[in-house]
């Protein structure tokens, strides 16, 4: 009889070494095709993505011919494009794609469920919105040789009609996104914090608040707080303002996670959000813990996105937290049409056009984001893994035309010389506030592992 020991293990599926290689980017806000081009930096770009075991981006509009209504709230630009504009980013070699972001429902739920079913015509892996809140908050799996990939999406940037609902036995869920909620709280000093209760009471919003409480009890700040039109302050030695994820989001995304690494072999969780403290390249304190709680319940990696530019990296637990890759494709100011409500919104009439609206909007490239650089200045971020090990991350830097004539900026091409070496210079100083050190290496920015 064969005494009992260890059992042998062999390797029999290429999945099982745990090698990836995982190309992250951030917003994709595509108007115009990219397959006709063929510049030398473009073109080595589009051979990096195609490189790639799995590709990721942000896609941040809507692919419809017209389906749904302009909402009475957009996240911005309405951005509806042509649904061609998907086959453009599957031609440049793109596997996942994010849903989650404040541009989901420009077009009401029509347009959310028209993007849906474009997508699910060309078989491409999206998450992040859904017919109700456990579809929008459950994982999307691709099936590639080195694994099953899930991808989980989620926003914090969201006017309140686009959260998706739950579903009961006797009522259907809402069709939305799905939700990463935050609380703030603004510290004061006392003298402030009585001032502003001052003012409460004076102008009868103390009153108000009773009368509210009286029909919904559990209304209201906590004990230690104060509520100011729907603010919350309280007092003490240290004024600013601190955000901490809502509990119910945190422990139902987490939950998903953790479901996901059971059910996949590696586990990317895409986060859109425009928060930020008084640094906008800084990401707001609730997001840093979200992130950390992602990987605690099994992320291999957390992209972040939402404000157009680069934030900080950090390594949490050997894996790879991108609080913002920036701009990946940013064409928005090609969008063919747009609802009355914007054009009201810079008081322009019926017989305004689009370049009307964007030359009003910008001041003529002025102000916003043709006038600031960052926004057209990003990386592309390709985490390589070795049996499931993060070995090395490659940052590309990327150029997006600033300064270049709207009909010609916004598409990526690999930055060169001394404008790609400054992106990865800001990008580490960034970074560095999580330890995070990024080398300048061969064109472009390494962090090798392990760190130390």
């Amino acid at each position: 009889m064969r005494p009992m020991g260890k059992r042998e293990v062999v390797v029999v599926y290429r999945s099982e070494l745990g090698d990836l290689r995982l190309l992250l980017t951030g917003d994709a806000l595509i108007t115009r095709p990219l397959s006709c081009h063929a510049e030398e930096r473009f073109r080595r770009l589009v051979d990096l993505v195609r490189a790639a075991d799995v590709s990721f981006t942000n896609l941040e509009v809507l692919l419809s011919h017209g389906d749904g209504y302009p909402a009475a709230e957009s996240g911005g630009t309405y951005t509806l494009t042509e649904p061609y504009m998907a086959d453009e980013l599957k031609w440049m070699g793109f596997h996942l794609f994010s849903r989650a972001n404040n541009h989901a429902l420009d077009y009401g739920i029509e347009g959310l469920l028209a993007t849906s079913r474009e997508l699910d015509l060309r078989n491409m892996v999206h998450a992040g919105v859904g017919r109700n809140l456990a579809e929008a908050r459950s994982p999307a799996y691709l099936d590639v040789p080195q694994g099953r990939v899930a991808l989980l999406s989620a926003c914090s940037t969201f006017a309140s009609f686009g959260r998706a609902g739950e579903q009961r036995p006797d009522m259907p869920g809402r069709p939305g996104l799905n939700p990463l909620r935050y609380q703030a709280t603004v510290t004061l000093g006392e003298p402030a914090l009585a001032a502003l209760k001052s003012v409460s009471e004076h102008a009868g919003y103390e009153e108000i608040k009773a009368q509210r409480k009286s029909w919904w009890p559990a209304a209201g700040a906590a004990e230690t707080e104060f509520e100011f039109f729907g603010t919350q302050f309280m007092a003490g030695a240290a004024p600013g303002i601190t955000t901490r994820p809502n509990q119910e989001d945190l422990a139902g995304n987490t939950k998903w996670v953790a479901d996901a690494r059971r059910q996949a072999d590696w586990v990317v969780f895409s986060l859109h959000t425009h928060e930020s403290p008084a640094d906008r390249e800084r990401p707001a304190a609730f997001a840093e813990t979200f992130s950390r709680a992602c990987i605690d319940a099994g992320a291999d990696a957390v992209v972040g996105h939402g404000p157009h530019l680069l934030r900080g990296i950090e390594i949490y637990r050997g894996r790879p937290i991108f609080y913002s890759l920036g701009n990946f494709v940013f064409q928005n100011e090609t969008v063919l049409r747009l609802p009355a409500d914007i054009y009201g919104r810079y008081r322009l009439g019926h017989d305004a056009t689009p370049a009307d609206l964007y030359d009003a909007r910008t001041g003529c490239d002025q102000r916003g984001f043709p006038a600031d650089p960052v926004y057209w200045q990003s990386v592309a971020a390709v985490c390589e893994f070795s049996g499931r090990a993060l070995s090395r991350i490659l940052l590309y830097p990327l150029t997006l035309g600033y300064g270049k004539a709207r009909v010609q900026r916004g598409r990526p091409l690999l930055a060169e010389g001394q404008e790609a070496e400054q992106i990865i210079a800001r990008l580490a100083a960034l970074s560095e506030p999580y330890g995070t050190r990024i080398q300048w290496r061969e064109g472009m920015g390494v962090i090798d592992f392990p760190i130390g």
